[in-house]
This record gives structure tokens, C-alpha cells and sequence, in this order.
């Protein structure tokens, strides 16, 4: 049960602390595209998003997106951002999250992995190790199989509500 449990909930990426996260000694970060930065099916990079990956970069953050999406979607979205990018990851297998420490030239313990979804970005990221942030989805458009695995995060996430 505790790889299922966040080290932070937060409604959206912009209440994350960055100044705290290097504070923890974090140097890079893992983050998840849909319902993570954007609504599932949102092509491109907002503004607000793109100027968050800007303060990341001028905090001295490295960052992957790994994401479960297929490479044209990918690598569409980062366009703007470039950064590394992992595509088709499997989350929450832990070949991709190594793949990004490497590319990060980076150790478990600098890293944090930031997403929407319990059973894929939170335990993919405790299953490596790292300090985990899970996000309130964006949108509740999803992929079928989504919809049913959120069914069982909220009995998880009542479990955080009532830690919190």
C-alpha cells in the first residue's frame, strides 16, 4: 500500500514548491503529460506551461516527460519545451524511469515524478525510489481504462484525506 501513496497531493503543478524541492536536494524531475500539464487530447504546450518549464530550467531543474502516449504525441507536445522525452513508457514498469535517470545524469533520491495517476506515475516513481507528487487530473475526459482505474484511486485518495 505505501508504493500507492504520494509524498505530496496538490491540486495543479503550480502550487509545487520548486524552492522546496532543491531545498530536498531535487535536481531533476520526472512529469507526465495528460491530465498532468494538459487536458488529455490538448496538443501543445499552453502558455502557463511553457513558463513553468522555463522556471524549472532558471532553477537549475533537469526534466523528462515520460508519458504512456504514443511518439508523435510526444514529441508534438515537447516541441516547445525540449526537453527529454519518453514515449510509450509502460508506466509503471521501471525501465522508463531509469531510462530518464540516466538522460538526467541523476540518482533516484534527486529526482521527483510528478503525475495525475496513482497506479502509473505515483508508483512507477516509489517503485524507483523517488519523492512522488501526485496532481488532481486536469480533466475528466480520459482513456477508457483510465476511468476505470480511477474507481480505485479514490478509495486510495481517501486513505491520503484523512492522513492530511
Amino acid at each position: 500500500m505505501s508504493k500507492l501513496l504520494p509524498d505530496l497531493y496538490v491540486n495543479t503543478i503550480f502550487d509545487i514548491d520548486l524552492i522546496a524541492l532543491r531545498n530536498r536536494g531535487i535536481d531533476s524531475i520526472i512529469v507526465d503529460i495528460d491530465n498532468t500539464l494538459v487536458a488529455w487530447e490538448t496538443e501543445y504546450a499552453s502558455k502557463e506551461i511553457i513558463d513553468w518549464f522555463k522556471k524549472i530550467k532558471e532553477l537549475g531543474f533537469k526534466c523528462c516527460i515520460i508519458s504512456n502516449n504514443t511518439k508523435d504525441r510526444v514529441v508534438k507536445f515537447n516541441k516547445s519545451l525540449e526537453v527529454y522525452a519518453i514515449h510509450r513508457a509502460v508506466k509503471p514498469r521501471k525501465k522508463p524511469f531509469l531510462k530518464a535517470i540516466k538522460f538526467m545524469n541523476t540518482t533516484p533520491d534527486k529526482t521527483v515524478v510528478i503525475g495525475d495517476q496513482i497506479f502509473t506515475d505515483i508508483l512507477g516513481g516509489n517503485r524507483l525510489g523517488a519523492y512522488t507528487i501526485l496532481v488532481v487530473p486536469i480533466s475528466k475526459k480520459e482513456f477508457f481504462w483510465t476511468r476505470i482505474v480511477r474507481k480505485l484511486e479514490k478509495r486510495i485518495l481517501k486513505k491520503i484525506e484523512k492522513v492530511n
